[in-house]
């Protein structure tokens, strides 16, 4: 009996075997953005879902479908052949394709057409193209139409235009209509109509003053100059004011907000009725914060609401939300208790103490804290004007999830909103009432369904999508946690195995690493977030690893602003505690142990190689911040304060101090024309590095920016893999 088990668990070795090398092996074209196969290997999506209203809008290739919320029930709006026929009627370009339609009527058949195609408007009932452009002729860009008042602005090169009357006339060196404080504090655009379109709010940003950084296009016959505005830590930055303007009497006004000097003014909003600004305005050392209201017709500035306070920094990243049933109360985002939570303000009750009275420390509005715990609120989606809810996105179910949550504002209770795994995302219908809820996880390739925010009625799926990489030969991908260097807190960790591993092998062994703020690696998606490349690597015979360390995302304001002043130095250590995870798997060889990141990661991607360069044996850094005093006024000042403020902390993150203890072989890869980590970080290294004589390599993508897109990063990878290949497998 014992012999026949035997003969068949050999049976099953042996078959599983097989499948596993039946199986297909990856190519860097099948895993990496720009490879030829790459989108096949995509879970399958449906694009161009919207709400129209309270009904779903499924787009495909030919036609527009209406989906029921309720029952699921489908049917046919238009057709693409219809509306290109209108169209041509109208003597406007046609379409390719139907997904980037938009719907912001939901009392009327109308859609609005793809910016590209210049300003139109079709009425699928009628069959007719009923609104048409009153654009520049002009190249345009940053068009913002509001659905009430019809009226559009746009900018052309650096002025703000409303219906195709020039609003503001700046010469060369200040922007209007734009982003501005480089997209920092959530800001992504530079236009704000009011609830009414009546009025627009627009950034105006002088960066006459701000030092030019001389990027050069090489491209042309002679290498031309073109000047990026760069202000670099500690330096001069750019000014930043807020004009009204009325397109009824075509005048503009500015906010009287005082010296815009050293000041960022961000999140714009506005009252119900259209007649008041509100702006959160942040000190340039980042650290005090000021909701004020302004008049929006006389621009004068009326009275200070909430100031926040931190001994590090305040980072708010959210304007504030009036509730659509109650015109005096809002919602206001903080991390003041260290997670980022939703805070209810009631200017009903609040006592507007006038500017020239109010204390440097006065709350000005009482407010009740919505949510609580530790866990972030990560997005308003809206709100279920009916029961009185917000719709949110929060970590609270784990902080390597994103879940849809409804909030009561009357008493605070939550109630989570489809699947308890993975991370979502989700649109929420004009009323409130549903949500197009696309999730993936670790078990689910994609998931998109149709969902009550009451917590009553059906879910309608509309997709359930295999994951086409069971086709091939997967590494195993294991989740766990360490701890962190403070010996407390628990970090999260990715490990790669090898493909077909063999735990009496000896591997060479990988860290791909972020590190700074702003980001994460590990999440509940496909794969745990596993990129392209190291799925490649576990391929090509690597242990790959990745740690969340302390200072990165979605854990709470102390877990991040632990590296404050000190930038690369907590990281490391716990990065270190990686390697010793590392060290402690017998099948990884701890004299081939490399290590791999851009930007904020080629910042500690050299850094690791330079400070434990007896681990480390290569190195690849992309895109790297070498010396913080280079990098950009508005991030690098929240994290380290000027370099006058903080010299030790500043000295101590300069690579280029450091360049003669590299031992290992390090590759920096960075693009010609980078306006984020200027290309000065990694030559001024260089010269550091001829200079105590040692030998870094270097390789420049000619006319690229901060990173490689299309078929640049296929080629971007086939280089750092071949890096490792040549000094870390050996």
């Amino acid at each position: 009996m014992k012999r026949i088990l035997n003969l068949i668990v050999s049976l099953l070795v042996i078959s599983s075997t097989a499948m596993a090398q039946e199986k297909k092996s990856f190519t860097l074209e099948d895993l990496m953005p720009g490879g030829n196969n790459y989108y096949n290997l995509q879970p399958e999506n449906l694009h161009g879902l919207a709400w129209w209203g309270d009904v779903c809008i499924k787009p495909n290739m030919e036609e527009v479908k209406a989906v029921n919320p309720k029952t699921g029930k489908e049917s046919t709006l238009f057709t693409l052949e219809a509306l290109n026929k209108a169209l041509e009627a109208a003597g406007i370009n046609t379409v390719r394709a139907l997904y980037t339609l938009s719907y912001p009527w939901a009392d009327k058949t109308e859609v609005q057409l793809p910016k590209a195609q210049r300003f139109a408007v079709y009425n699928w009932k009628t069959g007719k193209v009923v609104t048409r452009d009153d654009l520049p002729k002009e190249p345009y860009t940053n068009i913002d139409l509001n659905t009430v008042s019809g009226n559009m602005a746009c900018t052309v090169k650096n002025n703000v235009y409303v219906n195709g009357y020039q609003v503001t006339n700046e010469p060369e060196g200040v922007l209007c209509g734009q982003s501005v404080h480089r997209n920092e504090f959530g800001i992504e655009k530079g236009t704000f109509w009011n609830p009414q379109g009546t009025l627009l709010a627009f950034y105006r940003m002088d960066q006459s003053m701000v030092t030019d950084y001389p990027q050069v296009n090489t491209s042309t016959r002679v290498a031309t100059l073109e000047p990026d505005k760069y202000p670099m830590a500690g330096m001069t930055s750019h000014k930043v004011t807020i004009g009204i303007y009325n397109p009824e009497t075509k005048q503009t006004i500015y906010l009287k907000g005082g010296d815009p000097t050293d000041r960022y003014f961000t999140n714009i909003s506005w009252s119900p009725d259209g007649q008041k600004v509100y702006v959160i305005e942040l000190n340039r050392d980042q650290n005090h914060s000021q909701l004020f209201r302004y008049d929006a017709v006389t621009g004068e500035k009326e009275a200070l609401l909430y100031e926040e306070k931190h001994n590090k920094y305040v980072e708010p990243q959210n304007p504030i939300i009036f509730l659509p049933w109650n015109e005096h109360q809002f919602i206001y985002q903080s991390q003041q208790d260290g997670y980022n939570h939703l805070y209810l303000f009631d200017l009903a009750q609040g006592m507007m103490h006038p500017i020239e009275t109010y204390g440097p420390t006065q709350l000005m509005i009482p407010y009740t804290q919505i949510t609580k715990g530790e866990w972030l609120v990560q997005d308003i989606l809206g709100f279920n004007e009916k029961a009185q809810e917000i719709i949110i996105m929060s970590t609270e179910q784990s902080p390597l999830q994103s879940n849809v949550y409804a909030v009561s504002l009357k008493n605070g209770k939550r109630r989570l909103i489809g699947a308890t795994e993975g991370v979502h995302r989700a649109q929420l219908s004009t009323s409130g009432k549903y949500v197009i809820d696309n999730y993936t996880s670790h078990n689910v390739a994609r998931n998109i369904s149709i969902l009550p925010t009451t917590g009553k009625g059906k879910s309608i799926e509309l997709l359930s999508a295999t994951n086409p990489m069971d086709a091939y030969n997967m590494p195993e991908i294991v989740l766990g946690t360490i701890k962190a260097a403070d010996g407390k807190t628990d970090l999260y960790y990715r490990l790669v195995k090898p493909v077909n591993f063999d735990a009496n092998k000896k591997y060479p062994a990988i860290i791909y690493v972020y590190g700074g703020p702003h980001a994460q690696l590990i999440t509940d998606v496909r794969n745990y977030g596993a990129g392209g490349w190291d799925i490649y690597m576990a391929q090509q015979g690597y242990v790959m690893l990745t740690v969340d360390n302390r200072g990165s995302e979605n854990r709470g304001l102390e877990f991040e602003n632990c590296t404050f002043r000190q930038l690369g130095t907590e990281e490391m250590k716990d990065q270190m505690k990686g390697v010793e995870l590392l060290k402690s798997l017998d099948y990884v060889d701890q004299n081939r142990i490399g290590v791999h990141g851009w930007s904020f990661g080629g910042f500690m991607t050299t850094n690791l190689m330079l400070t434990y360069n007896d681990t480390f044996k290569v190195g690849v850094a992309g895109g790297p911040v070498i010396d913080w005093k280079m990098y950009e006024v508005m991030y690098g000042e929240r994290y380290m304060d000027t370099p006058e403020s903080n010299p030790e902390g500043y000295k101590k993150a300069d690579l280029t101090q450091r360049a003669g203890d590299l031992k290992g072989r390090l590759q920096i890869i960075i693009g010609a024309n980078d306006p984020v980590c200027v290309p000065q970080h990694s030559i001024s290294f260089l010269r550091a590095c001829i200079d105590a004589g040692t030998q870094p390599d270097y390789f420049i993508y000619p006319g690229d920016g901060h990173n490689m897109f299309g078929r640049d990063r296929v080629h971007l990878y086939t280089r750092i893999t071949r890096y490792f290949e040549d000094y870390l497998k050996k």
